[in-house]
């Protein structure tokens, strides 16, 4: 059913988007455009409602005035919780659009769309809520793409069985050949004869941000003050729901506003580099320690004359966390049928960041 929801502005700007699977690449279209698009892989329908376009990413055949009448729904529902459908009441209201986007689809399938039941699910916005929620900021979107990657080297013909301690964690899943996928559509448990060697065994994704824990929090003061040549710049990272595992391999980058010149930064840990031609700005951090927070603080020189940046960068955070599985999935139990001598069986867990990106 639907993947994906772009919301795009009359000059052809994505400001805001929803993905309840994989996320889609963007592409940008001209004005006057048709509301259902073809492409080789996917079908795209959109509406203009208040000079802003509501674009869904299909991705096999369905009727398009269901995807259109679904898109009306929201736009509705938007309006009748925020007075205004607009871009600047969208943005003011980002938390609880993705909240009402989270009710009205389930894994991109309508579920909830009547404004009755939505209000019962999700409190119309507040003065008190909006400034809860502008304070201590919120996750817009998050989800796990995971694999499990086996290695045997095992001689005869072993049928091996896999069984894991939460097995209902594991969504949209795709197996290697050798699974036999009807015992595990009936039990949950993997059946399978497996090749030699190495060989990715599933990948599967958690798509609610509900179950998705960040390993990590970021506070950041950015700060550019109208018709002065000096910005401020204070960052430090720290781990967070990790049992107790170590961070390691922190990487962050941010692509500064272009009237950036040069930055005077004292990293308490690690090591930074900043290009003033690309204004791309790295800090190789390395391994977070719990009892000593890394953090990057000085001040950036501006051009002088220049309007103080529209918005603060973007932060994109690397990260490695060995033997844990952010996802919550864990092995229960390995076996091996049909042959007599005794395996080594070893299991190793590891996190690593794909698109991590902390907006300030």
């Amino acid at each position: 059913m639907i993947h994906s929801l772009f919301l795009i502005n009359a000059s052809g700007d994505i400001f805001l988007e929803k993905h309840w699977r994989r996320a889609q690449e963007r592409a940008s279209e001209p004005e006057n455009v048709p509301p259902v698009i073809p492409t080789p892989h996917h079908y795209l329908i959109s509406v203009l409602r208040h000079r802003i376009y509501f674009v869904a990413v299909i991705q096999s055949e369905v009727p398009p005035l269901f995807v259109i009448e679904f898109l009306h729904r929201v736009v509705d529902t938007f309006q009748d919780y925020f007075g205004v459908c607009t871009e600047a009441a969208i943005k003011d209201n980002v938390v609880v659009v993705y909240e009402l986007l989270e009710e009205m689809l389930d894994n991109g399938f309508p579920l909830a769309t009547e404004s009755n039941i939505l209000k019962e699910l999700i409190k119309p916005p507040t003065i008190l809520r909006t400034m809860v929620n502008t304070i201590t900021g919120s996750t817009i979107t998050a989800e796990i793409q995971g694999v499990i990657d086996a290695c045997v080297k095992l001689t005869g013909m072993p049928d091996l069985t896999l069984s894991f301690m939460n097995p209902r964690l594991l969504d949209d899943v795709s197996f290697h050949p050798c699974v036999r996928f009807k015992r595990w559509e009936a039990e949950r448990i993997l059946s399978f004869i497996p090749p030699d060697g190495n060989f990715r065994l599933l990948s599967y994704h958690v798509s609610s941000q509900n179950l998705v824990a960040i390993p990590v929090y970021v506070k950041h003061n950015i700060t550019f003050r109208e018709g002065s040549s000096q910005g401020r710049f204070d960052l430090t990272l720290g781990p967070k729901q990790t049992m107790g595992k170590a961070v390691e391999a922190v990487l962050v980058s941010s692509q500064l506003p272009r009237g950036v010149l040069n930055v005077n930064l004292n990293p308490s840990q690690g090591t930074y580099t900043f290009d003033p031609v690309t204004k791309l700005l790295s800090w190789d951090v390395g391994k977070i320690n719990p009892q000593k927070l890394p953090s990057l603080k000085g001040s950036m020189s501006l051009q002088a004359g220049a309007s103080k940046p529209d918005e603060n960068p973007t932060f994109n955070i690397q990260l490695k966390i060995q033997q844990m599985a952010i996802s919550g999935l864990k092995v229960n139990r390995l076996d091996m049928y049909g042959e007599k001598y005794k395996p080594f069986k070893g299991i190793k867990y590891m996190t690593k960041a794909g698109k991590f990106q902390v907006r300030t």
